[in-house]
């Protein structure tokens, strides 16, 4: 099969955007992957982004109810 290439400029985009548009695009890469779609991303600073969008942030972590039942108030 030929290889399709797709080309986006995004003009007038601030950093935070960047990171948000690379961001989404490796989102759609994951779940396109089980379907045989292989992306292939290359941007600058891409990895970098990718690596500080995919922590698992500290208060998440340690805050996150689990599963388990809350028992009751003894006074009542």
């Amino acid at each position: 099969m030929k290889e399709k290439v797709i080309t986006i400029k995004p003009k007038n985009i601030s950093q935070k955007q960047w990171a948000n548009l690379l961001l989404e695009i490796n989102i759609m890469k994951t779940a396109w992957k089980p379907y045989g779609v292989d992306m292939q991303i290359s941007a600058p600073g891409l990895k970098n982004i990718l690596n500080w969008g995919r922590k698992i942030n500290e208060y998440t972590r340690k805050n996150r109810r689990s599963s388990k039942k809350l028992e009751q108030n003894q006074e009542f």
